[in-house]
């Protein structure tokens, strides 16, 4: 969560406009959108696609800056 943004992860892609988008198989959950779901057989690009799409937008669109808390091997 962006600690200088005074708001969550979430709320931040939620802004975007980016709950329920999806690439490929991937998408960022309906529920809740800090979540990404595999809809069956997606491929890590897809989701790091998502991942990257938030990162991108959050940045450029609303001055914030995300980061993953995963850790890629």
């Amino acid at each position: 969560n962006p600690k200088e943004s005074g708001i969550s992860a979430w709320q931040v892609i939620d802004r975007l406009g980016l709950r329920g988008h999806r690439i490929g198989n991937a998408q960022f959950a309906e529920k809740h959108s800090n979540f990404i779901i595999n809809l069956g057989n997606a491929q890590a690009v897809s989701v790091r696609g998502l991942i990257d799409l938030a990162k991108s937008r959050a940045q450029s669109e609303l001055g914030i800056q995300l980061v993953e808390e995963v850790i890629y091997l």
